[in-house]
Formats: C-alpha cells, structure tokens, sequence
C-alpha cells in the first residue's frame, strides 16, 4: 500500500469514528429530552420548597446549602441536607440522607414508586445512588454546570446502558434561580471570608 492509499483509509478510518461518536451523542440527548419535563405540578413545587428549607438549614451549619426529600404516595418519607462536614464524610450529600431514611422508613432497600425532590442537579455518586434505589422519578431545581449527572456534564439517570432509568423533571425557571441565588449568595459569603482571614493572618505576622 502506497503512503497515499494508507493516509487516505486513516481520514476515511478517523471520519467514520467521529460519525459514531457524534450519533452517539446524538441519541443520548434525544434521550435525555424525551425523559425530562419542565411541567411542574402544584405537589412538585410544595415538596421542592421543603427542599429549599432544608437547604435553608444546611447554610445556617455554614454546609454547601442543598437540600431533598423523598416522597412517597404525595407523603414525604425521607428528608436530608448537606452534612459532609459536619459528620467528616464526603458521602453525606443530601441526596444520600433523604434516601437512607426513606429506606428505613419503607424497609426496603428499592424506592420503587419514589419521587427524589433535590435543589441541586445530583452529582454522579448521587445520580448512581438514584439508579441503584431505582428512584422513579426525579425533580430538581437549579444545574450543576461542573458535576451534574442528570445531564449538565453527564447523565446517568438516563443511560440505557443500565437497568434503570429514571423519569427527570426540572422545576420552573423562576424556582431554578431562587436555588441558585441561595448557592451563589454562599460561596460569595465564604469567599469574602476566607478574603479577611488571609488579610488577619498577614496582619498578626
């Protein structure tokens, strides 16, 4: 094979390969549309703004403020808040203490039928939580454009790939932003903090 042929079948080799790639992109996003809704229902927005409570609390605890709440047959049966630093355990996100305690409240470990309501795109060890409790369905408030799972950076809800996919909703952009403004208005308050402790730590030196 002359050099010309064999340069010829590596472009014809690499443009195969990039058209594979980018129906395959294509077909996860058709996807992922198909199972995300942004109708909200007047039960949605109630458990959401439970959520948003319990967010409430996790910055009064100066913890990333996100909250969530399972909710089973329109009853609330599991609630949690970001904890991480309280307990030293990087696995407490809200996600995973509204879901153990709804296991325990349901005693079992599947949440089959089981609506998660969380103020923060779900990152993946909570996305892959969701699909191991097979969680129904999801309903969240602002993205998560550096770690979400649920279709900002990667979804996992939705994968075919796995043997559970998990019905998606996005609340209205009106409550979307009340979500971010609380997370936005945190980081901007622990960076000013952080700011004045370096200036004190110069000043004693």
């Amino acid at each position: 094979m002359n050099k010309n042929n064999h340069s010829t079948e590596l472009m014809t080799n690499s443009a195969a390969q990039a058209n594979t790639i980018i129906n395959a992109k294509a077909n996860i996003a058709t996807d992922t549309a198909e199972k995300t809704s942004t109708k909200c229902s007047d039960d949605d927005i109630k458990f959401m703004q439970r959520a948003f409570e319990l967010a409430e609390l996790a910055e009064q605890q100066n913890e990333i403020p996100v909250g969530a709440v399972v909710v089973y047959q329109g009853e609330i049966i599991g609630e949690g808040y970001n904890q991480s630093i309280m307990l030293n355990d990087p696995s407490a996100h809200a996600e995973m203490i509204a879901i153990r305690e709804a296991g325990e409240h349901l005693n079992n470990y599947r949440l089959l039928d089981c609506t998660l309501y969380v103020t923060l795109e779900p990152c993946p060890m909570c996305a892959g939580l969701l699909v191991h409790s097979r969680i129904k369905k999801l309903v969240y408030g602002c993205d998560d454009l550096k770690t979400g799972a649920a279709g900002s950076v990667i979804n996992l809800i939705a994968d075919e790939r796995f043997n559970h996919q998990i019905e998606m909703t996005k609340v209205e952009a009106q409550f979307a932003k009340k979500c971010s403004q609380l997370l936005s208005d945190f980081f901007k308050r622990r960076r000013k903090e952080k700011k004045q402790l370096k200036k004190s730590f110069k000043k004693t030196k």
